[in-house]
C-alpha cells in the first residue's frame, strides 16, 4: 500500500509529483512511477534501507551528476538524459533539488499543452 504520510520523504516525493495536471502514478515492477498521459516522468523506490529516484533531465543533467548521490540512469537511459539519484534512510534528502528535478522531468515529458500550465507557483516551488 502506497505510504500517503506527507512528513515522510516518500510521501513528499509522491505527493508533489501526483501535484501535476494529470499526473497519475502506477506501479510496475512493485516501484512507483508517475505518469503524464501513459509517459513516466519519475519513478521512486523507498523502503525502511531509504530513497531512490529516477527523472529526465534534458537541461540540468550535467551539472546534476555533480552531486554525490546522482548517477546516470542505467540500461542506457543515461544517455538520453535520465538522473538516478539514491539517498540512505538516515541522510539528509534536499527536497527542494528533488522538486526541481521532477518538475524539469515532468516539462521533458508531458504534452507541451499541459507543461504550459505550470509557472513559478505551481507545487510549492
Amino acid at each position: 500500500m502506497p505510504d500517503k504520510a506527507p512528513s515522510t520523504p516518500k510521501g513528499l516525493v509522491r505527493a508533489f509529483a501526483l501535484s501535476f495536471p494529470e499526473a497519475q502514478e502506477d506501479f510496475p515492477w512493485g516501484e512507483s512511477a508517475f505518469k503524464v498521459r501513459g509517459r513516466v516522468f519519475t519513478f521512486m523506490h523507498a523502503d525502511a534501507t531509504g530513497l531512490g529516484i529516477t527523472v529526465k533531465l534534458p537541461v540540468s543533467r550535467y551539472f546534476a551528476l555533480e552531486y554525490p548521490f546522482a548517477k546516470p540512469t542505467g540500461y542506457n537511459l543515461g544517455k538520453s538524459g535520465w538522473v538516478s539519484a539514491s539517498f540512505a534512510a538516515a541522510d539528509d534528502i534536499p527536497m527542494d533539488v528533488l522538486r526541481a528535478w521532477i518538475t524539469e522531468s515532468y516539462q521533458a515529458v508531458a504534452p507541451k499543452k499541459l507543461s504550459a500550465l505550470l509557472n513559478d507557483n505551481t507545487n510549492g516551488l
